[in-house]
């Protein structure tokens, strides 16, 4: 998903699993949402818009895998 010149993208990850990406994300998220000076650093966003191109992404994604397949129900 891309937004005036940055780039958003969601992952699933098992929680608290001892990954140290999601350990280091969780501590920083911590550490913001507890700092009082810490202002509002985005814009929003209208939630059909991030459906739309969640909903697009996924469809490129899709689509990539079954054009590299060469059997469809691998992909199905």
């Amino acid at each position: 998903m891309k937004k005036a010149g940055c780039q958003i993208a969601l992952h699933w990850v098992k929680a608290h699993a001892g990954t140290r990406d999601n350990e280091l994300a969780d501590t920083l998220a911590k550490k913001a949402a507890t700092n009082g000076t810490i202002t509002e650093g985005y814009t929003r966003i209208p939630r059909s818009a991030v459906l739309r191109q969640l909903e697009e992404e996924s469809v490129r994604k899709w689509q990539r895998s079954w054009t590299q397949t060469t059997k469809g129900s691998t992909t199905k």
